[in-house]
């Protein structure tokens, strides 16, 4: 910290030193007289000073000293004393604004600055100037003062000092470090409103600024659209500001007009303005319109960084337009850009995912210097593709080759590829090897173990995993608890991951909303209601949020159980806590109310579903259309089957087996069979139930043969016949011999 007071032709100056409790104290006489210094271990609050009406510092010994040529102390502690304002009273006389301005810019603190200021302000004859408001509320506004400003405000005001814009912009930006974005805005519309000072496009700058940092986008639009309604031209830097608010909200658009208006203020846009647009674009997925712009860009003369082609890199990729995206990159090189490790890895990720591993192992080629990121995006795009040789090859050949050893990440995505094959022993190696090359498993790939054995099902390796891990002083995390409880949950085993719930609080592992998912899906599948509903309730409890998947996973248990009212009930719970029904939970419901016979609450729940803008899918219409048929509102059943081809909907051999049964069950086979016809031309196979529900309806009606000549059509259009249709045929058969054995023998 440095202060200066030159009054006269002494000029007195602190300087605080690096090292904490050490203050020098300087004082030098103007070039060509002498200087001397005194270095003590003082922490200084206010230094003091005589000071006559002329403003010259009075020292009545400078060249006191003892034989070594060192100063006086006695002198210089003094000098050096507490700031006493008494003293002041005594030694000032008539202190000009002038020299209370160079006063207050010495390193004082505030209570002592204010003292000054207002022992200067109650003097006869002293007239205030806005230099010493500027310097004391620079002060304030470092220290954080901020209702002390406001005051003073105030008192400018009431004094009739003429407001500076300056003043109002230091304001705004202590305001905008303390994180105060609000008052800085206040302060600029009070400007004007309050203070008469009318704000230029400076203030609105820095106010817009303020906003940006303060994530404040939707109040920085708004400001930047009231300055263009008083008639204030904004400058470049003003349409950076604003468009970048717009693309914050995901205002795109707008942002994009401002655009086309900067030239309306006779504004040109640069670099910075097409960059934001750019990125704001291509995150959008806007593709189109994001490379129009680069091409605007360069024929303004605008030059994009290395980060703007990656974003719309980044874009072409998401959107599969690979090739455009690589072409991209050769432009880039055609224009001397170069392109960075994240250019060559974005690209390299597309042409993964879109399965073109030649090409990215040729890109890799041509990297200058390529990083293990980029090693490890080939070796995952072949893990993901089965090619695990060619996924060795480039770790063991190409990384080692340049010196570029594989890290735990690198590891971890080789094992993830092994589990998911389902090559655990290989994965296992795999952990074991790099161990022997000095590569420490981590967590994650801990858990990738976990993972791929519990898949596997065999819960007693991942235990066994789970161990090692501990034993090596590593803890499983959430996602780990989450895989394990799952397992053991799907495998009925619930008590052991109510068991694993209890570790999890002992290691301070908290639960989400997914543990408890799989737990009360555990208990729901072993008919424990009541548990899974105390759980639900500890759930809430404990501050976790009920999701769909917890609420459907309740109601379709108590659909199973046949207690309809129970579901309803948690269905009416589920929207009063505001989590909306999804299309699972409507069919669950459309379901048993179906085989409840409620077929007319069925239809009328449907309707209710896509009121609420859920478009009815070929499971919703097919559970209606089977209710109708098993309830004989065939006609009906046929009506809501054009209704569903209305809406776009495709018949499957589902809607038609439901409509052949109903037919048959209303003594209409001769219309089943037809439909049975319409099925071939409409270029869908009938399976199994279609020809085994004809054959069953035919074999009622004692009509053996024509059910035999069913099964050898169904044969000759490629119907292999299940148990159940041998079961139908073979029973009826011996059903028919032995009524002629009884005829017969009568």
């Amino acid at each position: 910290m440095l202060a200066r007071s030159s009054f006269g032709k002494f000029q007195l100056r602190w300087s605080q030193k690096t090292n904490p409790g050490k203050t020098t104290a300087q004082l030098e006489e103007d070039p060509g007289h002498f200087s001397f210094r005194i270095v003590k271990p003082l922490v200084i609050r206010n230094p003091c000073f005589s000071i006559c009406s002329a403003g010259i510092v009075q020292n009545s010994s400078h060249s006191h000293g003892n034989d070594n040529g060192s100063e006086s102390e006695n002198e210089w502690e003094k000098l050096l004393k507490p700031f006493d304002l008494k003293q002041l009273r005594k030694s000032l006389t008539g202190l000009t604004p002038f020299q209370l301005c160079k006063l207050l810019q010495l390193p004082l603190d505030v209570p002592t600055s204010m003292e000054i200021f207002e022992w200067a302000g109650a003097q006869k004859g002293y007239y205030p100037s806005f230099d010493v408001y500027y310097v004391l509320i620079d002060k304030l506004g470092a220290a954080g003062k901020f209702k002390v400003i406001d005051k003073l405000l105030m008192q400018m005001k009431e004094e009739g000092i003429v407001f500076r814009e300056s003043l109002f912009l230091l304001i705004m930006k202590y305001y905008g470090r303390a994180g105060f974005p609000g008052q800085a805005t206040r302060l600029l519309l009070d400007m004007k409103a309050v203070y008469f000072c009318e704000p230029t496009f400076k203030s609105y700058n820095v106010v817009l600024d303020i906003l940006l940092t303060g994530n404040c986008p939707k109040v920085a639009s708004n400001v930047f659209y009231d300055m263009l309604s008083k008639g204030i031209s904004p400058t470049v830097y003003t349409f950076g500001a604003a468009m970048k608010a717009l693309c914050m909200v995901n205002e795109v658009d707008s942002a994009c007009s401002l655009l086309r208006d900067m030239t309306k203020h006779g504004c040109v846009p640069n670099s910075v303005v097409y960059q934001t647009l750019i990125h704001a674009l291509s995150k959008n997925n806007n593709v189109d319109d994001a490379l129009k712009l680069l091409e605007e860009m360069f024929l303004m003369g605008c030059s994009p960084d290395v980060q703007t082609f990656n974003d719309v890199i980044h874009a072409l990729c998401r959107v599969n337009r690979v090739h455009e995206a690589a072409k991209l990159v050769d432009r880039m090189l055609h224009r001397d850009f170069s392109p960075d490790n994240i250019t060559y890895g974005v690209l390299m990720h597309g042409l993964c995912r879109m399965g073109q591993l030649d090409q990215a192992r040729a890109l890799l080629n041509k990297v200058p210097c390529p990083n293990i990121v980029l090693f490890s995006t080939l070796i995952n795009g072949y893990l993901k593709s089965g090619r695990y040789d060619d996924a060795k090859a480039v770790l063991y050949n190409d990384m080692l080759s340049i010196g570029c050893h594989p890290d735990v990440y690198t590891f971890n995505i080789l094992i993830h590829g092994l589990c998911k094959k389902g090559f655990l022993v290989s994965a296992c190696e795999l952990v074991n090897e790099m161990e022997i090359k000095g590569c420490k498993p981590n967590v994650i790939t801990y858990t990738i173990l976990i993972d791929g054995f519990c898949k596997e099902g065999e819960l007693e390796r991942a235990s066994n995993v789970l161990k090692e891990m501990s034993s090596k002083g590593l803890s499983l995390e959430i996602v780990g608890y989450n895989i394990l409880v799952s397992a053991l949950c799907k495998g009925g085993k619930v008590h052991e991951a109510l068991a694993m719930l209890s570790e999890m609080s002992s290691k301070g592992v908290k639960p989400d909303i997914f543990t408890f998912n799989s737990l009360i899906f555990g208990l729901c599948k072993v008919d424990k209601m009541d548990d899974a509903l105390g759980l639900y309730q500890d759930m809430l409890l404990e501050g976790a949020v009920a999701n769909t998947v917890t609420y459907n996973t309740l109601i379709h248990a108590y659909l199973r159980r046949g207690e309809i009212q129970e579901s309803l009930k948690l269905v009416d719970e589920m929207l009063f806590r505001g989590c909306p029904l999804d299309k699972i939970t409507y069919n669950g419901l459309l379901k048993a109310l179906c085989r409840a016979g409620a077929i007319e609450r069925g239809m009328r729940l449907n309707e209710e579903m896509m009121r609420m803008g859920l478009r009815a899918d070929n499971i919703s219409c097919n559970i209606l259309i089977n209710g109708l048929c098993r309830s004989g509102k065939i006609q009906d059943a046929f009506e809501f089957l054009r209704d569903m081809i209305h809406q776009g909907l495709t018949p499957d051999i589902v809607t038609y087996n439901s409509l052949i049964n109903g037919l048959c069950k209303m003594g209409r086979i001769w219309e089943a069979l037809n439909l049975l016809n319409r099925l071939q031309v409409e270029g869908i196979c009938p399976d199994a139930i279609t020809y085994n529900t004809l054959i069953s309806w035919h074999c009622k009606e004692g009509m053996i043969n024509d059910a035999c000549l069913l099964l050898d059509r169904g044969v000759e259009n490629g119907l292999i016949p299940n148990y159940v249709t041998w079961f139908i045929l073979v029973n009826n058969l011996v059903k028919g011999s032995g009524r002629e054995s009884r005829s017969s023998y009568l």
